[in-house]
């Protein structure tokens, strides 16, 4: 997994509430196990016409979202199923952070997990930044840093934001849950063999 600590990328704003897991990944795409691969399929439903082609009015499919690797998202962002393959298709789309009021905690557990930052923010603060993003004409960025827990741009916007330390500490070094755990390997092992 990639560590997460400083990422400046372009802004995308889908600044909708209780956005579920089946409308980030639609069940007719969870038939695979490998991460990789989901990105096509991001918000499906909503980004695509029923002839198959890009739907333009779509918030990702606008001009200055394209390229984007930070999402501002709504209330309850990621409710629904607890499926993994949702953080998998933002990620394989390019996202890096997502910036919501809330997020649902299974889901943020999975994002952590897989090495996507959700960004916790007040209400106002996220509504000021799709404004900003909204009055931009040549496509908004923000920076997300890790290290000092704050957002910001470049004309004078800055937030902090908390994340468990736990969390916080997995995503700087690029660990899950397993890689946490293999780094005692040898204590592991030690203790297995004076068992034995």
């Amino acid at each position: 997994m990639q560590p997460f600590i400083v990422h400046t990328g372009r802004v995308a704003a889908l600044h909708r509430a209780n956005v579920d897991t089946d409308q980030i990944i639609p069940k007719q795409f969870l038939k695979r196990i490998e991460r990789t691969g989901f990105g096509p399929s991001l918000f499906f439903d909503w980004r695509y016409r029923a002839d198959g082609s890009p739907d333009p009015d779509f918030e990702l499919n606008r001009p200055e979202a394209q390229g984007a690797s930070i999402l501002l998202a709504g209330e309850n962002f990621g409710c629904g199923s607890s499926r993994e393959h949702a953080p998998w298709a933002l990620a394989d789309y390019g996202f890096r952070a997502i910036i919501a009021p809330s997020f649902a905690d299974i889901f943020h557990g999975n994002c952590c997990q897989n090495g996507l930052l959700p960004v916790t923010l007040p209400e106002k603060a996220v509504r000021e930044l799709v404004r900003r993003y909204e009055a931009a004409a040549d496509g908004y960025e923000l920076t997300v840093d890790l290290m000092t827990t704050t957002v910001r741009d470049a004309r004078g916007f800055e937030a902090a934001f908390e994340i468990a330390a736990y969390r916080r500490d997995m995503l700087l070094q690029g660990l899950d849950e397993i890689g946490r755990t293999l780094r005692y390997e040898p204590a592991i092992e030690a203790f297995e063999r004076a068992r034995t």
